[in-house]
Order: structure tokens, then C-alpha cells, then sequence
């Protein structure tokens, strides 16, 4: 991914001189700035893998520009300088944030060893907290229906490049889930996976959000923000809901992915980043294209790989699984006693049709964990609109439409009245006799 970026803040131009000599020898990309207004300038400044510091500076401190830069989002180590070496100024630093502290006059050796094992800390806890991501509570690849392994393979074969990859299908099929598995096989998966629900977003706040802002570009803008494009450099960004972006967002997006460049908003310095772009919609953006309500030109860059997503209606072999998982996941994180699905269950499951795909059934599950007061889930506590199949298409008979919705309001009365038969036929307003006639007809069971 290329030399670790160090910047120093010296206003000593042989102190920085050296140290720069001392770290470009060892590899690394060194920048120096002499003051805190120089520092705020520099495209590293809230962007390096390590920083060197010098407490006392002509504008301002290092503690200062240590706070600055964890204000800004970023998590990146920092060796404190000093020429006097007082110890409430050490405490003082390590309270800010500091890694490390170092004295004046400056020591070859401790400064390598410093900055050294200040990366190295840096890079443990970002690869701690990609681990706890892959083994911790989070949404696992589950089901074997060809249609969904063929999309993982998909995903899977193309991780391994730098391709943008646009996932397309409808809300709640596991597009965000597919992304972090792409992330997570990458060459990018040491870095970080920012996400950006684009639909969610105001259209006036999207530009500062993907690219940043300087202080005082608008109105309550009272400190520089780094936006999701830089933070995630060096990793992946999953933009979601790609579709819903606005013109001029367009446009500068797609000079990102032209050129790996942008502007914060209010600023002038060029920002380059290195990141890996996967974008997701629910939307036909081939079909906006023609409508001039998408550009094709960002279409192609951000369509290298298009991979389709299957509804959970197109497998509905691995409603079982993940039922199950999204059952057991719930109960682990309530503290519930373990719940198990009836077989019963299963079949009423399977059968639907799932419009809100594996994020509706989710819902259902936990819901059905929540109202269930023993161990075992059964048909009682399955949804009345999944107990009644509703018909997507047309009827092929008006008799048959009739039938269908005659069924379900029925056995909606019969559930509310506990299925005493005199009661649902008051709600109905019909003779008791008749209603068992029809409850025979429509071949109505109560759940056991």
C-alpha cells in the first residue's frame, strides 16, 4: 500500500531536516512543517500514519495539534517532542492521546524505535479490530441455494482485484453483507470499511459527508471535517443506494474515480486517496441512464463488476438457515434461554413471499422470539399474513380471488375471538351455523 506517511511539526529547520534524513533513509514518506499553520495546510495533516510533534511551537503546541487531529477522526499514533522534558508535560501528552515521549537532544536510534513501534501499535489495533469483526456477532454467509452461491462466488472472485464492484438488487437481500466480504478477502481489508447509506443522507449534506469540509465553509461549520472518502483510504468505501445520489454529487464522484482526487468542501488543497469503491442500489440504473437521471459515464466506472443479489423468494431453501441463525443470534444477544423453531414453523416460512427479503425475516423471527413464552416456537406464534398466503399475481378465477379473500378475513375474526366460533360470527355478522359451513369449505384448521 505503499511508504508510511510520518509528518513532523519542528519549528527547529535542522531538527526537522535531520529527523526527515534519519526516517526517509528507513523508507518512509516524510513531511515537515515548521508551525501549527503550516501543519493545518499540509494534505497530510489529518491524513499520516504517524506524527512527530514538537511541544513548544511559535503559534500554538503539539498537544494542540494532537487534539486537532483526534477531533478530526483520525486514530494515527503520535511521539511528542520536547526540549525540556518536564513531566507534567509527559502526562499531559499521554493524557491527549500521545504514544510516545521524546527529549531533546534527539537520539537516532530511540527516534526509529519510537516511530517504529508507534506503527506497529497502529496497524495491531486496526488488524484488532477487523478480527473482531470477522468473529464477532456479525452477519455470517448463510445458505446454499445455487442462485445465492453464485453470487458469492461472484463476490468472491472479484475481491481479489481492485475492480469496483456494484452490487444491484432488492432492499434487505444482504448487499452490505456481500460488500464486507468482498472488503474482507481484498488486498484493502488491513484498511478501513466506511459506509454511506446515500438515500439517507440530505442532498445538501451528501458533498460534505463523502469529501469533508474546512472550518468555516458554511454556517455551523466551526471545525474541519474529514470526510468518508478519506477516511477510508487505504480501505474500501461501500456506498449504498448509489442510485439515489443527486447531480452534482455525480460529477464529483466521478472525478474520484477518474483521478483519486478531491476538494474539501470550502478548501482548495487536493486530497488523493487510495480507495477501493463497492456500490450498491436497489434501483435499474441501466434504465436511468436514458432518463438523464444518472450519468453514464459514472454508470461504467462504478459497473466494473456488476454482481445481481437474489431476493429471498429465488431461495427459499435457505429460509431454514437463516431463520434459525437469526433465532439463535437474538436469544445470545437478550440473554434469552435458546428458543427452537418448531417444524411445524417451516413451511409457512418457506411459503411466503418475503418482500422485505432476509431483513423482513429477521423481523418476523424476533418477533415470534419475543412473543413466544416458552422454548419452542410454534404456528400460534407465527404472523397471521404469513399464516394466509396473499396471492402476488392475479387470480386465474374471480371465484378464486373471492375465495382467497374471504378466507383470510375469516380466519383473521376466528384469531381475534380466540376461534370461538360464535363470537367471530358476530364480528362477521353471520349465523353461527353458516360460518362453520364456510370455516368446512375453505378447509380452515386451527394451530396447534
Amino acid at each position: 500500500m505503499g511508504a508510511k506517511r510520518v509528518l513532523i511539526v519542528d519549528d527547529e529547520e535542522n531538527i526537522g531536516r535531520s529527523l526527515r534524513m534519519i526516517l526517509e533513509r528507513e523508507g518512509y514518506a516524510v513531511g515537515v512543517c515548521r508551525s501549527a499553520a503550516e501543519f493545518r495546510r499540509h494534505p497530510d495533516a489529518y491524513r499520516a500514519d504517524a506524527y512527530l510533534l514538537d511541544l513548544k511551537l511559535p503559534d500554538g503546541n503539539g498537544i494542540e495539534l494532537l487534539k486537532a487531529v483526534r477531533q478530526s477522526g483520525s486514530a494515527s499514533p503520535a511521539v511528542m517532542i520536547s526540549g525540556h522534558g518536564a513531566i507534567a508535560d509527559a502526562v499531559e501528552a499521554t493524557r491527549a492521546g500521545a504514544f510516545d515521549f521524546l527529549e531533546k537532544p534527539l537520539s537516532r536510534d530511540r527516534v526509529l524505535l519510537a516511530v517504529k513501534n508507534a506503527l506497529e501499535q497502529g496497524s495491531l489495533r486496526r488488524e484488532n479490530e477487523r478480527l473482531r469483526e470477522l468473529v464477532g456477532g456479525g452477519p455470517k454467509m448463510i445458505g446454499d441455494s445455487p442462485v445465492w452461491l453464485r453470487a458469492v462466488e461472484q463476490a468472491s472472485l472479484a475481491a481479489g482485484s481492485d475492480a469496483r464492484v456494484l452490487l444491484i438488487g432488492e432492499s434487505g437481500t444482504g448487499k452490505e453483507l456481500l460488500a464486507a466480504h468482498i472488503h474482507n478477502s481484498s488486498p484493502f481489508s488491513s484498511g478501513p470499511f466506511i459506509k454511506v447509506n446515500c438515500a439517507a443522507i440530505p442532498t445538501e449534506l451528501l458533498e460534505t459527508e463523502l469529501f469533508g469540509h474546512e472550518k468555516g465553509s458554511f454556517t455551523g461549520a466551526t471545525g474541519m471535517r474529514r470526510g468518508k472518502f478519506e477516511l477510508a483510504d487505504g480501505g474500501t468505501i461501500f456506498l449504498d443506494e448509489v442510485g439515489d445520489l443527486h447531480g452534482a454529487s455525480q460529477a464529483k464522484l466521478l472525478r474520484v474515480l477518474q483521478e483519486g482526487e478531491f476538494h474539501r468542501v470550502g478548501g482548495e488543497q487536493t486530497i488523493r486517496v487510495s480507495v477501493r469503491v463497492i456500490s450498491a442500489t436497489n434501483r435499474d440504473l441501466a434504465a436511468l441512464v436514458p432518463q438523464g437521471k444518472f450519468r453514464e459515464d459514472l454508470y461504467y466506472r462504478l459497473s466494473v463488476v456488476p454482481i445481481r443479489v437474489p431476493s429471498l423468494r429465488e431461495r427459499p431453501h435457505d429460509v431454514r438457515q437463516l431463520a434459525e441463525y437469526f433465532l439463535e443470534d437474538f436469544c445470545a444477544r437478550n440473554n434469552f434461554r435458546p428458543k427452537a423453531l418448531d417444524e411445524s414453523v417451516l413451511p409457512l416460512l418457506e411459503a411466503y413471499a418475503w418482500p422485505g427479503n432476509a431483513r423482513e425475516l429477521r423481523n418476523v423471527v424476533e418477533r415470534m422470539a419475543i412473543l413466544t413464552p416458552g422454548d419452542r416456537i410454534t404456528r400460534d406464534s407465527v404472523p397471521v399474513e404469513l399464516r394466509v398466503q396473499r396471492e402476488t399475481g392475479l387470480k386465474s378465477t374471480i371465484q378464486e380471488a373471492r375465495e382467497s379473500a374471504e378466507r383470510e378475513h375469516i380466519l383473521r375474526a376466528l384469531e381475534e375471538s380466540s376461534w370461538n366460533v360464535s363470537g367471530a360470527a358476530r364480528v362477521l355478522g353471520m349465523e353461527r351455523t353458516n360460518l362453520h359451513k364456510r370455516i368446512r369449505a375453505l378447509g380452515l384448521t386451527r394451530a396447534r
